[in-house]
């Protein structure tokens, strides 16, 4: 499937710097009825659920994993992607010719300089389009609080955010901002932004609709940003991203599909480990493990009825998902709508929720 099927062009005005305030107040294009398109606001979403609903929410929690190292008068910006071990790490590092494996750079943030810091990786591997594998020079039980110390949220690039500098290590409020209400499990370098919507006023409401929450874990990889490179689908690799999904968590969710009803996957990450943990007879089955599984049109869904999910970059994996759940058409067209409409896109931006056409 060639990829320039999932291509559009955006006014970058409509891209979202800043999350809505309060969160909930964030507008919702309405898929939910396959034929309809509703202009609503993300605090109405208990009055388009009914009464038992399951929303699968993914409750990773982002960690602080862009850092900012200097080599001599080499600066470099690292960000994490994927653990090897305690404190082994893939990483993009901007810059990274400077670079050769032995080097080592030392972290700085606004406030501690690089010649004042006690944090410090080696590069061990360049691997090219990959990025390197790098060593901290720390124990595996104190990097979570040096990268707490040091580290800043890895936000997609493009949200742009000033390097440090004194008194503006987080003006923006990201390490708040970027990250869900109900986050519990550290090990995402990228968030579920979907989730990004809740607040305890909706989650409130949901409880009192007598919507049911299941809870699974899929660390989300900064490989969800990548741009696919290659000229059809076929020929694009994804990133594999470890998760968890629990005995109780499936037997939530196959015993509301035996009785008809409906299941809402709180953005593409919950989907894409529900789909990787479900047989083909829409069974959903305990996982742990790796999935980097790749959705496209003319994938038959096994678990999902429903998905809450942001607006996406053309030409994405997840653009591409979401042509497969709602028909590319419609969401050409949905998303036509929604920037005529001013909606806000990306990461920080608006919801959408949409009805899922094909299944199994």
């Amino acid at each position: 499937m060639k990829v320039d099927i999932f291509d559009f062009e955006l006014d970058r005005d409509l891209i979202a710097k800043q999350p809505a305030d309060p969160r909930d107040t964030s507008r919702l294009l309405d898929l939910s009825e396959a034929d309809k398109i509703n202009d609503r606001h993300f605090y109405d979403l208990p009055d388009i659920l009914e009464k038992g609903d399951v929303l699968v929410f993914n409750d990773t929690k982002v960690i602080p994993a862009r850092l900012y190292a200097q080599r001599g008068e080499a600066k470099v910006e690292v960000t994490l992607y994927h653990p090897l071990d305690g404190i082994k790490w893939n990483a993009f590092i901007k810059n990274a010719k400077r670079l050769h494996p032995g080097d080592i750079i030392r972290f700085y943030t606004g406030e501690i300089s690089a010649d004042a810091s006690d944090f410090s990786a080696e590069i061990l591997e360049k691997n090219g389009e990959e990025g390197v594998v790098l060593s901290f020079n720390c124990k595996p039980e104190a990097l979570g609080h040096l990268l707490e110390k040091y580290g800043s949220m890895p936000l997609p690039p493009y949200i742009k955010r000033d390097k440090p500098q004194q008194g503006l290590w987080d003006k923006y409020n990201d390490k708040e901002n970027y990250q869900t209400v109900y986050a519990r499990h550290e090990g995402a370098v990228a968030a579920p932004t979907a989730g990004l919507h809740f607040t305890p006023r909706v989650l409130e409401a949901l409880n009192k609709k007598g919507i049911e929450k299941v809870f699974l874990t899929l660390h989300v990889g900064a490989g969800t940003f990548l741009p696919v490179k290659v000229e059809d689908t076929k020929d694009h690799k994804m990133h594999a991203e470890y998760g968890i999904i629990s005995p109780e968590a499936c037997a939530t969710v196959n015993k509301a599909k035996a009785e008809g009803r409906r299941i809402i996957a709180v953005g593409t990450t919950s989907l894409r480990l529900l789909e990787s943990a479900a047989d083909d007879k829409g069974i959903l089955h305990p996982f742990t493990g790796e999935t980097d599984i790749f959705i496209t049109p003319g994938y038959k869904f096994k678990i999902i009825d429903y998905i809450i999910t942001n607006f996406h970059l053309p030409k994405s994996t997840l653009f591409m998902l979401i042509c497969a759940i709602a028909g590319t058409e419609r969401m050409q067209k949905a998303y036509r709508h929604a920037m005529e409409k001013k909606y806000r896109f990306y990461s920080y931006g608006d919801s959408s929720i949409l009805k899922c056409v094909n299944k199994i």
